[in-house]
């Protein structure tokens, strides 16, 4: 009998050691010894698999690697030291001088800045299309783009990408197709089983959920990590540490508890906010005017702890606000505990060019809040507070 979410978050995935301990143990160690060279040898040529080195695996990474990969259907997961770095190596380990990589422009600065000033530097053309038009898809993807790569929901803006129609254009071309799920999680999205190729999380985020630790994962095919990222990861060192996998597989314990009340707490908050008459608007997936309510409702099961809205009036006023607010605090992490709220446009997204700006909506009146997982009336409480001194 299939078991419930909660029930396989606790229980999947879960390799006892031969003590038979409750909790997991925690393995913090940099090597192991061999019991003989000629072993060493043996491990060395990949004739024997066994533990050689923490840069490469670690059993307690592995076990955070392996309880991922379960819950997301995936046959690969790969533990990162940050979620830029698992994003950087899903590029790396593939692209190549002269290939094309075609990205939505709708993304989280840090990615933004690797696709449109990294990438080139490396002999790869690089284009940015709007991520929810089908057409621009498909007049950007050719025979030379090795893979795609866009958020859905983006950060900040929330934009959706088609995940399914966008995935059958590019495997035409045999390009692969990468999807940053940080801002759903993967407790209201999972992209491979709409056609992705490779998943990429911040587990900084909610999979963390407290604000404790850096991480990321990368999700694929067992193909694509032996032929493609396994080289890369075991040369250039993005591993996770122990301990960092060690409270993350606590944290995934509370996991889809924390989301469930996360998107409960959202709702409320939205409802509020398209009430106020200080607010210009709000982007929110679980808002029923969202432009697209359809595809949201397709691909995710519920609308996740992100909302953006637009104060009335620049930037004074909404500095002013942001200074005014109490529970809320500025910061520019997100999936915390605590509500979060941060300026998109002198912050995370400082460093994209104007026109880019202008185009994705990213004004100086911009504000990206992370609903928190604090009683919602107290949220509502302090946004209302905020807005009465501005």
């Amino acid at each position: 009998m299939k078991k419930k979410k909660q029930t396989e978050f606790i229980h999947n995935g879960y390799k006892r050691s031969s003590i038979q301990e409750t909790s997991l143990p925690l393995y913090l160690t940099s090597g192991y010894v061999y019991p003989s060279a000629e072993e060493a040898e043996l491990v060395f040529d990949e004739k024997i698999h066994r533990y050689q080195y923490s840069r490469f695996d670690n059993p307690t990474v592995n076990q955070l690697e392996k309880k991922f990969a379960l819950l997301e259907g995936a046959e690969s997961c790969k533990a990162f030291s940050s979620g830029m770095s698992a994003v950087f190596a899903s590029f790396m380990c593939q692209v190549k001088k002269g290939d094309r990589v075609v990205a939505a422009r709708a993304l989280f600065g840090s990615c933004y800045n690797i696709i449109k000033d990294i990438l080139p530097k490396y002999g790869v053309e690089v284009i940015f299309v709007d991520g929810k038009s089908l057409k621009q898809w498909e007049k950007a993807i050719n025979k030379k783009t090795k893979c795609i790569f866009f958020e859905s929901p983006s950060n900040p803006t929330l934009e959706i990408v088609d995940i399914a129609s966008v995935a059958r254009i590019a495997h035409k071309y045999n390009a692969k197709v990468i999807v940053d799920n940080v801002l759903a999680s993967s407790i209201l999205q999972t992209p491979l089983h709409y056609g992705a190729d490779i998943t990429v999380y911040s587990t900084t985020k909610h999979i963390d959920g407290h604000g404790r630790t850096l991480g990321g994962l990368l999700l694929s095919t067992q193909k694509f990590y032996e032929e493609k990222l396994k080289f890369f990861y075991r040369n250039t060192g993005p591993t996770m540490d122990a301990f960092t996998a060690w409270i993350l597989l606590k944290s995934l314990e509370t996991y889809p508890l924390r989301m469930e009340q996360h998107c409960k707490n959202a709702n409320r908050v939205a409802f509020f906010l398209e009430q106020h008459p200080k607010i210009q608007k709000i982007i929110f997936p679980g808002h029923a005017n969202h432009p697209q309510r359809t595809l949201i409702q397709k691909q995710m099961s519920g609308p996740g702890n992100m909302i953006s809205f637009y104060i009335k009036g620049g930037k004074n006023k909404t500095f002013k606000f942001l200074k005014n607010l109490s529970i809320i605090k500025i910061s520019n992490n997100l999936g915390d505990t605590r509500s979060l709220i941060i300026h998109p446009a002198t912050t995370t997204h400082k460093k994209i060019t104007s026109k880019d700006k202008n185009f994705l909506g990213i004004n100086d009146n911009l504000v990206r809040l992370s609903i928190g997982l604090e009683d919602n009336e107290d949220i509502v409480d302090d946004l209302n507070s905020a807005l009465k001194k501005i």
